[in-house]
């Protein structure tokens, strides 16, 4: 649980630190219409990337711990057009705006890939990026919270 916890913590610093990027620079980032349309993967022709310790974060914070599976295009925590998990939700959702700046959003995204991947060597759990799509339906809460839990899981790439 410790491990997980700590995941945890990190990926909110990490969270907090970008949701203040974003309003430093709102004329950068755009001002999101909240229309659910960029959640429609295919329908909007673009794919979202998560990290693994973005999915231990949301397993961390959803009732029950446990993710849900994606059999659409749509993001499966999308319900009535709106976001269940804005809180929690990734780093690309916070990032990707219809109306902003590619260079910026691109430069946000190294960014926190980077950092991402630092708290997978720092505590040590395998790092993946993958597809939102992919990630669900592979990665059980119980494949999250293991590797949340124990710092002897595989390494990934």
């Amino acid at each position: 649980m410790a491990n997980s916890s700590r995941i945890s913590k990190r990926v909110a610093e990490i969270y907090n630190r970008l949701d203040s990027q974003i309003r430093e620079n709102v004329e950068l980032a755009g001002k999101c219409e909240a229309c659910g349309k960029c959640c429609n993967f295919d329908t909007f022709d673009h794919r979202l990337f998560v990290s693994t310790p973005e999915l231990i974060y949301l397993t961390r914070q959803v009732p029950g711990k446990k993710l849900k599976r994606m059999p659409t295009a749509k993001c499966p925590y999308q319900v009535n057009d709106k976001c269940t998990i804005h809180e929690y939700r990734f780093a690309g959702c916070r990032i990707f705006c219809c109306h902003g700046d590619e260079d910026f959003q691109s430069k946000l995204s190294e960014s926190v890939l980077t950092k991402f991947k630092a708290v997978c060597e720092k505590l040590p759990i395998p790092y993946r990026y993958t597809d939102l799509a992919t990630a669900l339906n592979s990665f059980s809460a119980n494949t999250c919270q293991s590797a949340g839990e124990s710092p002897a899981a595989g390494r990934g790439g």
